[in-house]
């Protein structure tokens, strides 16, 4: 019991910092020699994905785009934005990771749902 209770405490230590949580650091997303682990690279994948949702579904509304090739196009720049990160600039062994089919399907339909809603809003918006 004693030696769980110690193993607890060096966790927190080891994870805060003055009774905060660690900062993230900004320079390991693009190290190739940092370690991740899967639910953090899940993490950055997701949220690259959504950054590039919103800046293409806001470029594709004002500009203004119309038809099913740009969703193919939305899909393609994401897909590939996601993969040269993971492949190309952290060197990661994907399957470690579960594949290349987990590590490209992470965040892919919160990130469609935001191109979609942001395209069709500034569309609308800007437009009707």
């Amino acid at each position: 019991m004693k030696e769980g209770k110690s193993a607890k405490v060096n966790y927190q230590q080891q994870h805060h910092h003055n009774g905060h949580l660690s900062p993230f650091k900004f320079a390991k997303l693009f190290d190739a020699e940092a370690s991740w682990d899967k639910d953090q690279l899940g993490d950055v994948l997701h949220w690259i994905r959504q950054v590039v949702a919103l800046l293409c579904g806001l470029l594709w509304g004002a500009i203004p785009l119309i038809g099913g090739i740009w969703i193919v196009v939305f899909l393609v720049i994401s897909t590939g934005i996601v993969y040269g990160y993971y492949a190309m600039i952290l060197k990661i062994d994907e399957e470690d990771f579960g594949g290349h089919g987990m590590l490209l399907q992470e965040g892919l339909f919160a990130s469609f749902t935001l191109f979609l809603l942001a395209w069709i809003l500034v569309y609308s918006l800007a437009h009707f």
